[in-house]
């Protein structure tokens, strides 16, 4: 039988269990999965559920959501932690290894191979107007998140006095989003330590209806493997060598180059993003929106739209689109470098900050996964985080059609920072017209959301071609 052997931990060393599942069967199934892994995370989830659950009978149902519940309680992309674990719990070390790295590399390759087009031929018409279309279709899709977030997060008033103090906190007061985060999580232990009935939650994305699979009719089985049992040992090391691959490379570039390098500053921000960003891919977004755009000037705020548009067509995590922030960040302080190559590296060193603490929250935390089972303090925060996010949501959505819907936008001052308003004479029709049309077809005709960014994506081709 193939193992999973890694050389990190002599809990490795056993054969991959009496599952009888082959890690190089599992390798070709997790390359299926990130291929197929379109749609944000609840597409993403879906997908292996329907094929590790239900096609394959690896896992079972109760096993995939407690895994799921779990990830939901992590910063960075749920999805991929989701895959790292399940692939942990399959294969140990390696196995965990394989799925994260698989479920990210289509989306990196291809948007690598996007940003390359967007520098070298963005005013080129037909790719101007590609991107033009993009951008109503990623509105009309950041509304969508919105409303299905709302829909499952925001169930009493408490969830929604939350959803609008962090709106406010956020869009009127320029508060940082750590900050937003962090008091929602506060409150909603709080709120669950006194036993509060609002702060009850559930949440996350759903598995899907059908017939449920139980562990016991798996592969897997209901037992819990021995390497997915606490070893204080095991996770040390494992967490001592993620830490260094993670914090080496910021600490090496800030210790040649210098605090105000471009290098530096993508790694540092983007290893503070993979800690605070709590909520998915939008919520990050709203982040990478107020420091990269605003802070750093990094890049422009349709060029942000431009960057979720590529994350939201090709495979992989939604946060891939840091990527494409990092890329532009390089290439246009690439100092003594050429700019291609300082963007190709700008674009893998955020890849590698985002990304590699992801594992590292799993591999530390995953042994000990059955002590969170039913810990209702820290159900109530994650209820309370995901109620904020809406709110985090929505603003990024407002700050969205404010760049996609008018040609300009002044600054307004305030006590506490400055507001984005739009110049009222400057509305874009066209731009208008093809978001609305993106709306009615995402809300009243449920087109999927690939659909709906190909269409626009040709009809702004068309537009701006014949026009």
């Amino acid at each position: 039988m193939t193992t999973g052997a890694s050389s990190i931990t002599p809990a490795d060393t056993p054969s991959a269990g009496d599952h009888g599942i082959p890690l190089n069967e599992a390798t070709k199934v997790w390359a299926r999965i990130a291929a197929l892994s379109f749609g944000g995370p609840a597409g993403q989830i879906a997908v292996m559920h329907r094929i590790l659950v239900e096609e394959k009978r690896w896992i079972g149902e109760e096993r995939f959501l407690h895994a799921l519940n779990y990830c939901m309680l992590l910063p960075g992309p749920e999805a991929q932690q989701l895959a790292i674990y399940i692939g942990w719990l399959l294969h140990k070390t390696k196995g965990g290894l394989i799925a994260g790295a698989l479920f990210v590399l289509p989306g990196f390759l291809a948007i690598l191979g996007l940003s390359y087009l967007y520098v070298l031929l963005g005013h080129v018409p037909l790719i101007e107007g590609l991107f033009f279309g993009l951008k109503a279709a990623v509105l009309a899709v950041v509304v969508q998140a919105v409303v299905r977030v709302g829909s499952r997060a925001l169930k009493n008033n408490v969830m929604r006095g939350i959803a609008a103090a962090a709106f406010v906190a956020i869009f009127f007061l320029d508060a940082p989003f750590p900050v937003i985060i962090l008091a929602a999580g506060l409150a909603g232990y709080v709120g669950g330590r006194s036993g509060l009935p609002q702060f009850k939650g559930g949440g996350g994305h759903g598995a899907g209806g059908g017939e449920v699979i139980h562990d016991r009719d798996t592969a897997l089985g209901e037992a819990l493997p021995e390497h997915a049992k606490p070893n204080y040992g095991w996770s040390l090391r494992i967490s001592s060598v993620l830490l260094l691959l993670w914090l080496a490379p910021v600490l090496a570039l800030f210790l040649t180059l210098g605090p105000d390098d471009v290098f530096y500053r993508i790694a540092s921000f983007f290893s503070q993003m993979a800690v605070v960003t709590f909520g998915g891919a939008y919520a990050v977004l709203a982040y990478v929106a107020q420091e990269a755009v605003d802070t750093f000037g990094w890049l422009q705020p349709d060029e942000m739209l431009d960057g979720l548009g590529m994350a939201e067509t090709t495979p992989g995590p939604l946060i891939m689109v840091t990527q494409f922030v990092g890329f532009l960040a390089a290439f246009r302080d690439a100092g003594q470098l050429s700019p291609l190559i300082a963007a190709t590296l700008g674009a893998i060193l955020t890849t590698w900050v985002t990304f590699v603490p992801c594992f590292l929250w799993i591999f530390a935390g995953a042994p000990f996964i059955e002590r969170l089972r039913g810990n209702k303090a820290l159900s109530s925060a994650l209820t309370a985080i995901t109620a904020a996010v809406v709110g985090v949501i929505l603003n990024l959505a407002l700050w969205f059609a404010i760049h996609t819907l008018f040609g300009e936008v002044r600054l307004l001052a305030t006590p506490t920072g400055s507001l984005d308003v739009p110049v009222l004479d400057s509305i874009n029709i066209p731009a208008t017209l093809l978001s609305i049309a993106a709306l009615i077809a995402v809300f009243r005709f449920k087109i999927g959301v690939l659909p709906v960014l190909g269409a626009c994506a040709a009809i702004g081709a068309a537009y701006v071609i014949l026009v």
